[in-house]
């Protein structure tokens, strides 16, 4: 988070009252969510920022962020990731009622460290000033195997190379080492935060001196705030990728990524390499706003999942930092052809989109491009609709770029782009049917014995039994 003196004031204010910390299995209360799904539906949980999810090897996804209020850490788990919506949250420690760690508490983290469930944090005192925001990063410990029922008590602070503001800490283990990775304000440095890698001899302790990995430096990284902060990794096809956040936290936050071969030293920072453009922005089709802080899981199949928050309307009013909108969102993680992640665009509100892939015509996929529908290449985002549904069992199928939309079938088997608002009848209603190896078919309530289909780059409708009506869901 980036931090204008602007909002001192309203810190002082917000961070005066201690609280006492729940009670093991006891909950606190959270802001209304979306019923829980089969598949996940966005916002996946809302008013939580600085999302962290994971699924640990007991099976259950773990769900931690930054409340509104900035004043307790919270955990939710559950059996599924849309699960997560609606499950029980425990609060697991609250700031304290003076010193270091009385004001805001930021941007949680879960790790199991040696054993042990470790929550790292990072916390400012209360009282107003610019002592506010003198934040330093934190960690709590749980005293027995199970972080939703165990005792958590205060570990120390992290030992950083200086002591000046730092945040957003990070954990990972790479071929037996693990290291730790937070964003700090570097002494002599004109930014508000650069960042930084280290291994760990403990929980709180580095066991090297820390590599600087990126300094804001690009005009997508400065905008409003000099900001490099929020870093997450994942590994995939040979190489470590760390995600970072950028710029203030409005519309213009964004993720940014830094990638190395996995065979390479990390604290070489001549051996990373920096995305020249932003991966993850802003989408005003899709109404998502100030994508970042984001992390990384796997869904029930094991494919890829970001997860990030962001808000679905643009203009804030008042101070970003305490506007409670930022929504905890997911979607499909894609990897292009050289192996390196493609994040397409925020998919917006509502349940996931998929892409639909000729079962004939592998490597094609269903497109959208502005009205026109057809079968090829095109960018993640041309190629990813939602199946909303229809009643009765079916569905309308609207590009994610398009939420307005959704695919009519005309008598002469034309299919277009049509408005939502006026597809009252049948000829936008699809019924999802399974098909052979895994294939399915999205038959048309308007004309019997028809269903969606393609002819060469065309979309149209064909013979239910045609099998250029057989589809692969991805």
């Amino acid at each position: 988070m980036n931090l204008p003196l602007t909002r001192r004031t309203f810190a002082a204010a917000a961070s005066l009252m201690p609280l006492a910390c729940t009670a093991p299995g006891k909950t606190a209360l959270a802001p209304a969510s979306p019923p829980a799904a089969a598949s996940p539906i966005n916002p996946l949980v809302k008013q939580r920022a600085d999302a962290q999810v994971f699924r640990h090897d007991d099976g259950f996804y773990y769900m931690t962020g930054s409340v509104p209020e900035y004043d307790r850490l919270v955990l939710r788990r559950s059996k599924t990731l849309a699960g997560l919506s609606t499950a029980e949250e425990r609060v697991l420690w609250r700031h304290q009622a003076s010193g270091p760690m009385s004001g805001f508490l930021w941007a949680p983290e879960l790790h199991l460290v040696d054993g042990k469930w470790v929550m790292y944090f990072a916390a400012g005192p209360s009282g107003g000033g610019e002592d506010v925001f003198r934040i330093r990063t934190y960690a709590v410990v749980c005293d027995g195997p199970d972080p939703m029922t165990g005792g958590w008590s205060y570990l120390g602070e992290f030992k950083a190379p200086w002591d000046s503001f730092n945040l957003d800490s990070t954990s990972f283990v790479h071929r037996g080492t693990r290291y730790f990775s937070w964003a700090q304000r570097e002494p002599g440095i004109d930014t508000n935060s650069n960042l930084y890698i280290a291994p760990m001899k403990d929980a709180l302790t580095l066991s090297a001196p820390a590599t600087r990995l990126s300094i804001p430096q690009l005009d997508w990284e400065i905008r409003g705030y000099k900001v490099n902060e929020a870093p997450a990794m994942i590994v995939k096809n040979g190489r470590l990728f760390l995600t970072y956040s950028a710029s203030a936290t409005d519309a213009r936050y964004c993720l940014g990524m830094l990638s190395i071969d996995e065979t390479a030293n990390l604290m070489d920072p001549r051996a990373w390499t920096k995305s020249p453009q932003p991966v993850f922005v802003t989408c005003r089709e899709t109404s998502v706003y100030g994508p970042g802080h984001n992390s990384f899981t796997v869904d029930a199949q094991g494919r890829d999942m970001l997860v990030y928050h962001g808000r679905d309307y643009e203009k804030i009013e008042g101070d970003p930092l305490f506007n409670p909108d930022r929504h905890t969102r997911a979607q499909r993680l894609y990897f292009d052809a050289s192996g390196n992640p493609d994040f397409g665009v925020p998919v917006g509100n509502g349940p996931l989109p998929e892409r639909l892939i000729p079962a004939v015509r592998r490597g094609a996929f269903l497109v959208q491009d502005g009205e026109r529908l057809s079968v090829g290449t095109a960018p993640i985002a041309q190629t990813q609709l939602r199946s909303l549904d229809a009643g009765d069992g079916t569905v309308r199928l609207s590009p994610i770029l398009k939420p307005d939309h959704a695919l009519a079938a005309a008598a002469d088997g034309t299919v277009t782009l049509a408005p939502l608002a006026s597809a009252t009848g049948d000829a936008s209603r699809f019924r999802r049917e399974a098909g052979k190896g895994g294939s399915i078919r999205f038959a048309s309530v308007a004309h019997a014995g028809r269903a969606l289909a393609h002819s060469s780059d065309n979309v149209r409708l064909a013979a239910a039994a045609d099998p250029a009506s057989a589809w692969l869901a991805d």
